[in-house]
């Protein structure tokens, strides 16, 4: 456990993806947080596990440690997640992004976690005619019923990054986000990666009282 005068302990789901490992970068770096706790099923990479106040326990997401240390922290920074092509099926899937992170976020409650921040999607409902955003929608009503005392749900749009893994659909998505930037709507526009992980990250450190949806025209965008 730490020392609350020391700072905050944040545990990072998702810190292998495009999000998650932005998050990792950020947070590292951030001198309000003092222990960072980032479970994968792999090792993460040289470039951010050479930090002496970074934990990377390996665990398998079907058969989590329950009883870990690490449940109990100041916030949980979810950015969890597949695509159904990766996963294989709709069922696959919905274990991830729904599964995992529900359990997670259960067991980091169980253990005394007051604060909790999703990397959602824009559109995310549980009533939604797509199957990506049904998702979404149902774990964030997971989330909500948890009684967190700091629920904050990022909603963005298409995602502007660098990822490890080839998505020929989202590339299109974005090049067309770009080119007609002048004319679409801020909460359509693509958003980066290194934003969204700021916007997370401030509402974990800030744990701001109740439910807080972040739609995409509210992520704070740098330049």
């Amino acid at each position: 456990m730490h020392n609350n005068n020391t700072g905050k302990t944040l545990l990072v789901l998702g810190g292998s993806g495009l999000v998650g490992m932005e998050i990792l970068r950020q947070a590292l770096a951030d001198p309000q947080i003092s222990r960072v706790v980032a479970p994968t099923r792999r090792p993460l990479p040289t470039a951010v596990n050479h930090y002496a106040h970074l934990d990377n326990p390996q665990v398998d997401f079907d058969n989590l440690p329950e009883d870990a240390d690490w449940w109990h922290c100041d916030a949980v920074v979810c950015a969890l997640g597949t695509t159904r092509k990766h996963a294989g099926s709709r069922e696959a899937f919905r274990a991830v992004d729904r599964g995992y992170v529900s359990t997670c976020a259960r067991l980091a409650r169980r253990a005394g976690t007051r604060t909790f921040v999703l990397n959602s999607s824009i559109g995310a409902s549980p009533r939604s005619g797509s199957f990506y955003l049904r998702v979404k929608g149902e774990v964030e009503q997971d989330l909500g019923a948890m009684d967190f005392r700091s629920l904050s749900l990022v909603r963005p749009s298409l995602l502007d990054g660098a990822r490890s893994e080839d998505r020929p659909g989202e590339l299109v998505g974005l090049l067309v986000s770009r080119a007609f930037k002048p004319v679409m709507p801020k909460r359509l526009q693509a958003v980066k990666a290194s934003d969204v992980a700021a916007t997370m990250l401030q509402a974990a450190i800030m744990a701001p009282t109740g439910r807080h949806v972040i739609e995409s025209n509210a992520i704070v965008r740098h330049r």
